[in-house]
């Protein structure tokens, strides 16, 4: 088994040599000036049979199934480290973060907006044109919470949030400072996120959930 997976990983690994060698080329015969065309076509044709090998190994978006806090979490964990593949370091945020700033939306993923919408964080629309859930208190409401194909999108889409959002301007400093010092603070990080939720305790609560989490998946292991 281990010598499949190994032999996967090695084609893989030689298609992004593949890649990067044939990106390498398009600058060389453009003397060093690329055609951007050309860049752009190696670019999607090189992406396209990557995610087909990705596919065919079955490097696929990780189902999240669970009946229970445990395997909430785990599944968390693993949709998080799937969306990380496709992720520079410089931009990914904490898996502890991740994982208990969607147990404390959803209750481990029992929530209405959880089972209804695939939306593990609570991430708001204003687009009437967007898919969207209503609280049930407040149908007449503005606002929904957004609809997700898959509870794993609804992942990708809150560290996109993190990534683009003026209000986590503050986190993505952090995180550079951190990233280049080597040194990660997960408490500092979480101070920047104070604005994602009203409640004046929510630093404090992701903080010490995201500790308790940590251990848990450590003593997984």
């Amino acid at each position: 088994m281990r010598k499949i997976f190994t032999t996967k990983v090695k084609k893989i690994v030689l298609l992004i040599a593949i890649y990067t060698l044939s990106v390498a080329i398009a600058y060389g015969t453009a003397t060093f000036y690329p055609n951007k065309f050309v860049i752009d076509r190696m670019n999607k044709d090189n992406e396209n049979k990557m995610i087909a090998e990705w596919n065919k190994f079955g490097f696929q978006e990780p189902a999240m199934e669970y009946s229970n806090s445990k395997q909430f979490i785990e599944a968390v964990a693993r949709c998080v480290d799937f969306i990380n593949l496709g992720i520079e370091v410089e931009k990914r945020v904490p898996r502890d973060i991740i994982i208990a700033m969607a147990v404390l939306e959803t209750g481990y993923g029992n929530s209405r907006f959880a089972h209804e919408a695939n939306n593990l964080f609570g991430i708001r629309t204003w687009s009437p044109t967007t898919p969207q859930l209503k609280p049930k208190e407040n149908p007449g409401a503005e606002w929904g919470v957004k609809k997700y194909k898959t509870k794993c999108v609804s992942v990708k889409d809150m560290v996109d949030i993190v990534n683009r959002h003026s209000a986590y301007e503050g986190f993505r400093i952090e995180r550079e400072q951190q990233v280049k010092s080597g040194k990660v603070d997960i408490h500092k990080l979480i101070d920047q996120l104070s604005k994602w939720s009203t409640n004046p305790e929510y630093v404090d609560l992701v903080k010490n959930r995201a500790d308790k989490i940590h251990e848990d998946l450590k003593n997984a292991k």
